[in-house]
């Protein structure tokens, strides 16, 4: 693989590969496969539906740019984790069981405070048990919930791409990020954890 490959982003490596270029998504796809995953696995919580939507994800991203279905106006990452959401959600539909978006929240965010993670983030000393706790924590929020919680506090993506990715309005992304952060505060108090250092 060549230097000059590897200087180029995400979104030019995708473009690259469309091009014509398969060292470009070899590249493209060592950088961001495990985000991807972690994303289908948090959301699915079954290991081997998980790899069978990450493949499920991975041919329909080769087909879109190979169809030149690819727009770069914004970060592929987040182009990739919509096309998985929405084979997760072709998964949960032929399987009877869509509850990834069990509940709405509403509009009303005048209030949101910031979270335990940005106020981590601020202070940049997460320690790993800190951050295994919220994980674990995480994992006990409803589906909807966890899946925009995992996303902005462990992906970094913004209420903006999530609320493309999930089919919502921002608001109300923002309103499952605030009931997440309620809810998993009130695990960390219930199981005496602590979350913020």
């Amino acid at each position: 693989m060549t230097t000059a490959l590897q200087q180029l982003t995400n979104e030019e490596l995708a473009i690259a590969y469309a091009n014509g270029n398969n060292d470009a998504f070899d590249l493209l796809l060592e950088r961001v496969k495990d985000d991807i995953y972690s994303y289908i696995l948090i959301i699915a919580r079954n290991k081997e539906l998980a790899e069978d939507i990450f493949q499920d994800t991975f041919i329909k991203i080769i087909v879109r740019l190979q169809e030149g279905r690819y727009n770069d106006n914004g970060k592929f990452i987040s182009w990739a984790i919509r096309i998985a959401h929405n084979a997760i959600l072709d998964v949960f539909r032929r399987q009877k069981s869509r509850d990834i978006f069990d509940s709405n929240y509403g509009d009303d965010m005048s209030r949101f405070s910031q979270s335990v993670f940005d106020d981590s983030k601020e202070h940049n000393i997460i320690s790993h048990q800190v951050l295994k706790d919220a994980k674990k924590l995480m994992m006990e929020l409803p589906e909807s919930q966890r899946e925009v919680v995992y996303m902005r506090c462990f992906q970094d993506i913004s209420f903006k791409e999530i609320a493309e990715i999930t089919g919502v309005s921002i608001n109300t992304a923002l309103g499952r990020m605030r009931y997440g952060i309620i809810n998993m505060r009130k695990l960390a108090k219930q199981h005496n954890i602590q979350l913020a250092v």
